[in-house]
């Protein structure tokens, strides 16, 4: 396998990752996830101290969210987070629509 192939998988729920096994899957400092969850653009399961923080799939899959478009388009954190919440709702509201019966395209 070289670099440049595609892995699929399927995210698991219930898997929780660590501050620093979240860091390692989007390529950043740890720091950099401390910065986003202490301001709110990424969340986790908080007990307190960082070391004990957990991160489920859907936060993965934010995160790598905001690093892509803090990194490809040069989005300041907020203006990342602005548009990754967006994103989140469109993908939220098709699934209302199309539990409803209704074409989302």
């Amino acid at each position: 396998m070289t670099q440049d192939d595609i892995l699929d998988g399927v995210l698991l729920e219930e898997a929780a990752l660590t501050l620093e096994e979240l860091a390692r899957a989007c390529a950043v400092e740890p720091g950099w996830i401390v910065e986003h969850v202490e301001a709110g653009f990424l969340g986790g399961t908080s007990t307190g101290q960082i070391v004990r923080w957990r991160f489920s799939s859907v936060e993965l899959v934010r995160a790598r969210r905001l690093v892509s478009m803090e990194r490809d388009f040069d989005a300041n954190p907020e203006l990342a987070a602005l548009v990754a919440d967006m994103i989140e709702e469109v993908a939220r509201l098709k699934g209302r629509l199309k539990a409803a019966g209704l074409e989302t395209d």
